[in-house]
């Protein structure tokens, strides 16, 4: 039974709001009763009830032992098949589905219905051949690797405690309370706990640490040594409610670790996986070129998505941008926890994560909509061979087997996001190959903001 290849009378639309209609329907009563019919003779052909052979019940017993499974059924069949044609008819991409309301139903009357949806945005697509963008030539060279191998020396640093005062460069072992115009920074923010009173924090001594202005006090100090910390909180502080205004901290030092960083020996570089200091500078100077090329490609990406975007102004899906916004903010705020950042520091940041997020959110959105419009007009796809290539690479990235990684992305329902993902790589790569392309010197370019690096629509 296929409603398609019949006639729906009384589809109307009405718009709620951008990207969103409201969509009536009305399939007429021969149709429904023709639904019936076939419904009902499937499953006469099906029924197994006591007394008869299978396939030779009278059709007034089947339906009385299956009316609700038969009116489900013709009810199921009748939307899918109506809300189709009625999408289609209308030109309607229809994204999501937010409520159906029967208006009726039965034998011998309509099945009315209306849908509240929300649909894909209907705009121009704009001109995408030919853009314009300038690529950076950039080479790692002996400066940039002394300064990463200075960076791994960092991460084997070690602090050995020493029976002297402060230094810069020192870590100074800390007590300390925090107030403001003599009242406790809680007052201001209860977030600020932190910020307000700790023991045994270590802090590096060097300008701008912790609060700017703050660490340098604590030159000279000794073990033992109680100081008044006078600072003025920028204009930027974390806790805006006392950003510019003057704080004091009552600092006891308990501890003083000087910093020691390894000596860059051979020693040093079999650490790190090299024979000897050439190879692992060989290395370094590798991973700095491929991170390099990467930056500059995806500068070159994001002048071209630049471009695309200011062509076109249309309106956008909200479901869709509210999805993308929840998932940023969550990307954002495990960012920062994976970085060490406090809770509490999070939490007063909220509202400046949330609105950074949305930002950034409208301008992911708007360009996948873009960029799956030149895929379509491209017939550039993506293969399943591709889609299990990614997957095997997030497995073993993450340290999981293909099956473990397989399951817990259809639990996150992510394989959407990664088709879109793979797609949109590939559009970006269509686009670089056909874009006119100027090699400029390093530094020659201003970053750019990167709108939809892995955008969702």
């Amino acid at each position: 039974m296929s409603v398609e290849r019949n006639r729906i009378v009384n589809v109307s639309v009405e718009n709620l709001g951008p990207c969103k209609k409201l969509l009536r329907v009305e399939v007429p009563p021969d149709q429904v009763d023709v639904a019936f019919d076939e419904v009902i003779g499937l499953y006469q052909r099906q029924a197994q009830l006591p007394g008869f052979r299978a396939g030779k019940a009278p059709k007034h017993l089947v339906v009385k032992n299956f009316e609700g499974k038969i009116k489900e059924e013709v009810r199921r069949k009748l939307f899918e098949d109506s809300y189709r044609k009625a999408s289609q008819d209308q030109n309607l991409r229809v994204i999501a589905t937010f409520g159906v309301e029967e208006q009726s139903f039965g034998r011998g009357l309509p099945f009315g219905y209306t849908v509240t949806l929300e649909h894909a945005p209907e705009f121009q697509t704009p001109n995408y051949k030919g853009l314009t963008a300038r690529r950076e030539v950039a080479v790692a060279g002996d400066v940039e690797v002394e300064r990463a191998i200075n960076i791994l020396r960092e991460q084997h640093v070690k602090y050995n405690d020493v029976q002297r005062a402060v230094q810069s460069g020192d870590v100074a072992v800390v007590n300390y309370t925090g107030t403001c115009e003599g009242r406790p920074l809680t007052d201001f923010n209860p977030t600020a706990k932190g910020l307000t009173e700790k023991q045994g924090m270590w802090m590096l001594v060097q300008e701008n640490s912790f609060i700017p202005g703050f660490t340098e006090q604590l030159v000279g100090a000794n073990v033992g040594d109680k100081r008044s910390v006078k600072v003025t909180f920028p204009a930027d502080f974390v806790i805006k409610e006392v950003a510019t205004k003057e704080g004091v901290f009552e600092v006891e030092v308990t501890g003083v670790k000087e910093k020691v960083l390894p000596e860059v020996n051979d020693a040093f570089a079999q650490e790190f996986g090299a024979a000897n200091v050439d190879e692992l500078k060989q290395g370094v100077q590798r991973d700095l070129q491929n991170e390099l090329n990467f930056r500059v490609k995806r500068n070159v990406r994001d002048q071209l998505l630049k471009h695309l975007l200011g062509q076109v102004t249309f309106d956008l899906p909200e479901s869709v941008v509210s999805s993308e916004t929840r998932q940023l903010v969550y990307n954002i705020v495990n960012e920062n926890q994976q970085r060490g950042v406090a809770k509490e520091v999070i939490e007063a940041r909220k509202n400046e994560i949330f609105q950074s997020a949305q930002t950034s959110a409208l301008d992911r959105v708007k360009a996948a909509f873009i960029l799956n419009r030149i895929a379509e007009t491209e017939k550039i796809t993506i293969t399943e061979k591709e889609v299990t290539q990614r997957v095997l690479a997030m497995a073993e990235q993450n340290n999981l087997t293909p099956e473990k990684m397989v399951k817990t992305l259809q639990e996150r329902n992510a394989f959407p996001e990664i088709q879109q993902d793979i797609l949109t790589g590939k559009v970006l790569d269509w686009l670089e190959l056909n874009a006119q392309i100027e090699e400029v010197p390093a530094g020659s370019t201003a970053a750019a903001p990167a709108p939809a690096e892995a955008p969702a629509a």
